[in-house]
């Protein structure tokens, strides 16, 4: 009894750890870092979820949304008795890969600059970014919010947790291939096209544009 005890306790700290870890990166990823924005441009960076209802692009926003509760959620359920599948050696190593993605992802962000939006907006036209972290890859901040899931699926590894990951997987590889990289292409032309053929969509040296 004393053991089963002892395993939900287990369970219940690495739950709580990734839903603060998890608020925590949420709410400076998207609010703080929102409120930067407006201070230094007047604007918050939000251009919320493209195309129409049953579109590929209306169904990147939609999964995006759907990983953002999921990420909330997996850690709730687990705390409320959802089966979890604890191994302490699992859940440390998603501790390391959490603290690895969120890192990138504040990292990506501020490479960005000014550029950084939340969604599209056809008629924008902003600064190509191609310096820190996108020197190397296009798409860091997916990859970094990426990361970011994985680890907490691991900290956390119930079903819910695994089906936001895969909601936000799916949801990245709409937003970049079907809203991103044809926007960026037509703004950027010749530039873009160059840049693509140096960096990978989402990792060095792999993926590129025409892949």
């Amino acid at each position: 009894m004393r053991l089963l005890h002892t395993r939900g306790e287990a369970v219940s700290g690495w739950a709580w750890t990734a839903l603060a870890l998890y608020l925590g990166w949420a709410g400076f990823a998207f609010g703080v870092r929102a409120a930067v924005q407006r201070r230094r441009t007047g604007d918050a960076g939000f251009r919320g979820i493209s195309g129409r209802p049953g579109e590929a692009s209306w169904w990147a926003g939609i999964l995006f949304a759907a990983a953002l509760l999921g990420g909330t959620a997996a850690p709730v359920a687990s705390l409320a008795g959802l089966p979890t599948a604890a191994h302490a050696a699992v859940q440390w190593t998603g501790l390391v890969i959490t603290l690895a993605g969120m890192a990138a992802t504040l990292a990506a962000q501020t490479n960005m600059g000014t550029s950084w939006r939340v969604g599209v907006d056809a008629a924008e036209r902003t600064t190509l970014v191609t310096g820190g972290l996108f020197a190397h890859v296009r798409n860091p901040v997916f990859t970094a919010m990426a990361v970011t899931a994985a680890g907490l699926a691991l900290m956390v590894p119930n079903w819910v947790s695994l089906l936001a990951l895969a909601c936000l997987i799916a949801a990245i590889q709409l937003q970049v291939r079907i809203v991103e990289e044809p926007y960026l292409g037509a703004v950027h032309g010749p530039a873009y096209a160059a840049y693509t053929a140096r960096t990978g969509r989402f990792l060095p040296r792999s993926s590129r544009l025409t892949v």
